[in-house]
C-alpha cells in the first residue's frame, strides 16, 4: 500500500467527543447534499420557505439521507422552536407534555415545529391526537417514517401534511460528505481510489453510516497507513456489496430472485437470496420486494402468501441479522412454492386504463346515498337493492356508470384458492343472467 501522506503529516483527531456525523450537520438547508430537489434554488422546501408559510409534512426516505437535520433547518429558517421526540420512545403522557408546551408558546407569540422521528411507529388513536393540534395551528407537524405513509398513516393525518420523499444519497452525494469530513478534520482518509470506492458502496445511500465508516478508518489506521479494499473490510468488520458501480449487479440479482420465485424454484431463489443478503443488500429492502412478489406473481392463488411475506419483512425489523433473515428464507421458500397468479395484478392494470379512459363519469344514481332531500328528489339511490336482503344476498346489479357497461377486469385461473373464486364468479354470473330474462 502507497502513502498518501507521511507519518508527520497526519493529524491527530479532533477531541470534541462528539461524533464526526453529528460535527457536519449541516447549517444552512443549502449545504444538504443529496436533496437538492427538496432543499436547492428552486427546491420545494426552498419556496415554502420563500412563501412565509410552511404547513405540515411528512419525510418519508431511507435512514441518513437528512431527515431529522432539515427538520431542525426549518424551524431555524423559519423562526419555529424546534422540539423533537421519537415515536419509539413516546406516548400519550409525553405527548400531553410535548402539546401543552407548544400551547403555552403560542400564548407567546411564537409557533413550534414539531418533529415526531419514527411517526409511524404511533398507533392509530396516537396518531389522531396530532390532529387538533394541526388544525389549530399550535404546531407545524413534520413527521420522519422509513415506511410508505399512504400504508402506516391515517388518511385523516396524511390529508393535513405534504408528504416530501428524500432520496437515497448516490456516490456523487457520498464522495461531496467524505470530502467535507477530510476537510474539517484536516487530513484525508488514509484509503486507496479502490477502498474509498468500497467505502461508498458499504455506506448504501445512508449520509451518517459513509462518515461513522470514515471515523472507524481515521481511528484504526497507524501513522502513514493507507489501507486498500481488503484491509479495509477487515479494520471496520464489514463486508462490501459485490454489486458494481452502476448498480447492474444488484438488478441482476434481485431480477434472478424474483424470477426463480415467479418460475415455482424455490432452491434457485434460496440461493439468490442468499447471495444477495452476503454481498450485504439492505434485508429490507428484499423484504419489500418479496411482498412485491406476493402481490404481483401470486395473488389471489394463495392469499396467504402476502401475510407470510409481511409477517416476514416483520420479523427481520423485530429481529435484525442475522435472527430476522431465516423469516426472510422461510417467505422465498413459501412463495416459491405457493400456486401462481397474475390475474389481480392484471386486472388491476386494466381498471387504471379504464379509469383513466372514463374517469369523467358519475357512478350510477342506484348507489347514491341521498342524504338530503334535493338528492332524494333526484332520484340518488332510487332502485337500489340491499344485498343482504336479496336470495343469495346477491342482487346482481350493475354498478359501472351507465356509458361504460359491466365490464370484465379479473379472470381468475384454475388454480389454486383463485379456482374457488372462479367458481363463485361463475355462479354470480349464472344468477345475474336468470334474473336479467
Amino acid at each position: 500500500m502507497a502513502d498518501l501522506f507521511g507519518a508527520d503529516d497526519q493529524k491527530p483527531a479532533k477531541a470534541t467527543g462528539a461524533p464526526l456525523a453529528e460535527r457536519l450537520r449541516p447549517k444552512t438547508l443549502g449545504e444538504v447534499v443529496g436533496q437538492e430537489h427538496l432543499t436547492g434554488e428552486d427546491g420545494a422546501l426552498t419556496r415554502l420557505i420563500q412563501s412565509g408559510s410552511l404547513g405540515s409534512m411528512i419525510f418519508w426516505g431511507p435512514p441518513g439521507t437528512g431527515k431529522t437535520t432539515v427538520a431542525r433547518l426549518l424551524a431555524g429558517e423559519t423562526n419555529l422552536a424546534f422540539e423533537q421526540i421519537s415515536a419509539i420512545f413516546s406516548g400519550v403522557a409525553d405527548l400531553k407534555k410535548v402539546f401543552e408546551a407548544a400551547r403555552l408558546r403560542r400564548q407567546n407569540g411564537r409557533q413550534t415545529l414539531l418533529f415526531v422521528d419514527e411517526i409511524h411507529r404511533f398507533n392509530r388513536a396516537q396518531q389522531d391526537s396530532f390532529l387538533p393540534v394541526m388544525e389549530d395551528g399550535t404546531v407545524v407537524l413534520v413527521g420522519a417514517t422509513t415506511e410508505n405513509p399512504s400504508f402506516e398513516l391515517n388518511a385523516a393525518l396524511l390529508s393535513r401534511a405534504r408528504v416530501l420523499v428524500f432520496h437515497t444519497l448516490g456516490e456523487d452525494s457520498l464522495h461531496k460528505l467524505l470530502a467535507h469530513a477530510e476537510e474539517v478534520e484536516g487530513r484525508p482518509l488514509p484509503l486507496d481510489e479502490e477502498a474509498r470506492a468500497v467505502l461508498i458502496r458499504m455506506a448504501d445511500g445512508d449520509g451518517r453510516a459513509s462518515l461513522t465508516l470514515a471515523e472507524e478508518v481515521w481511528r484504526a489506521a497507524r501513522p502513514g497507513e493507507v489501507f486498500d479494499a481488503d484491509a479495509l473490510q477487515r479494520v471496520v468488520q464489514r463486508r462490501a456489496p459485490v454489486y458494481d458501480k452502476g448498480q447492474d449487479g444488484h438488478y441482476n440479482l434481485i431480477s434472478a430472485l424474483h424470477k426463480s420465485v415467479r418460475g415455482s424454484d424455490p432452491d434457485a431463489a434460496l440461493y439468490y437470496l442468499a447471495r444477495m443478503l452476503d454481498a450485504g443488500e439492505n434485508p429490507l429492502y428484499l423484504g419489500r420486494r418479496l411482498v412485491r412478489m406476493a402481490a404481483e406473481d401470486i395473488g389471489l392463488a394463495d392469499p396467504q402468501a402476502l401475510v407470510v411475506a409481511l409477517a416476514a419483512k416483520d420479523a427481520y425489523d423485530y429481529l435484525g441479522s442475522p435472527e430476522g433473515e431465516l423469516a426472510l428464507a422461510e417467505a422465498a421458500v413459501y412463495l416459491a412454492t405457493a400456486p401462481k397468479s397474475n390475474a389481480v395484478y392484471t386486472a388491476y392494470k386494466a381498471a387504471t386504463r379504464a379509469a383513466k379512459e372514463f374517469g369523467s363519469l358519475l357512478p350510477p344514481k342506484h348507489i347514491l346515498n341521498a342524504p338530503t332531500k334535493l338528492m332524494k328528489e333526484e332520484d340518488y339511490g332510487a332502485g337500489y337493492q340491499y344485498d343482504h336482503d336479496q336470495p343469495e344476498a346477491f342482487s346482481g346489479q350493475d354498478y359501472f356508470p351507465e356509458k361504460m357497461g359491466r365490464q370484465t377486469f379479473y379472470d381468475p385461473p384454475e388454480r389454486g384458492f383463485e379456482r374457488e373464486i372462479r367458481k363463485r364468479l361463475d355462479y354470480w354470473s349464472k344468477i345475474r343472467r336468470e334474473r336479467e330474462r
